[in-house]
């Protein structure tokens, strides 16, 4: 049987309303990954939080030592889960997540988070990559609209397309309301 983590990616402050960095349907978002979290802790499985700190000089959030980089209240880490500390999209880079993952004997995660288009995306392809079955909780993450070629891309297009993307090899992509369910 997979012993499962989840994988809670850069809820952050920036992301929500108000945020230097506001996506679209952030708060429904963490709701339904406040809901994820609730079942790993009553089940008391591992539970690890993702947290970005920017370091580049021309960053415009996730800014050190300010309330836009602070995990969004409605996924706090509980006293016993680890954060993990990351400054790349891709969570494993720079960062001892793998460490930490096989020292808990982790071999499958459950995937919420911000950006779906971005960090959400790199790290669930290196996941896989590493040899970990991933889920991903589709509407327990979030993303924005994006622009390419002077064309607005709608962040529920952006969504939909990653999601199908990852879907294809990389992850198993449910429902808050599905996952529950099993």
């Amino acid at each position: 049987m997979n012993k499962e983590a989840l994988l809670i990616i850069d809820m952050q402050n920036d992301y929500f309303p108000g945020g230097a960095n506001e996506l679209v349907g952030a708060e429904k978002a963490s709701q339904n990954a406040k809901a994820i979290l609730e079942r790993f802790r009553s089940c008391n499985k591992p539970v690890v939080h993702i947290q970005h700190v920017s370091t580049r000089p021309e960053a415009t959030f996730f800014i050190p030592n300010t309330h836009g980089v602070e995990i969004h209240s409605n996924v706090s880490p509980g006293e016993n889960e680890l954060v993990i500390t990351k400054g790349f999209p891709n969570s494993f880079i720079n960062t001892p997540l793998l460490e930490k993952l096989k020292e808990k004997g982790v071999d499958s995660l459950v995937i919420v988070g911000m950006m779906t288009h971005m960090c959400v995306d790199a790290t669930t392809r290196a996941a896989k990559d590493l040899g970990f079955t991933c889920t991903i909780i589709g509407d327990a993450c979030a993303t924005k609209d994006l622009f390419i070629h002077d064309q607005s891309v709608k962040a529920q297009d952006v969504q939909n397309a990653f999601l199908a993307a990852l879907s294809y090899f990389y992850a198993t992509v449910v429902t808050t309301e599905e996952y529950l369910k099993l």
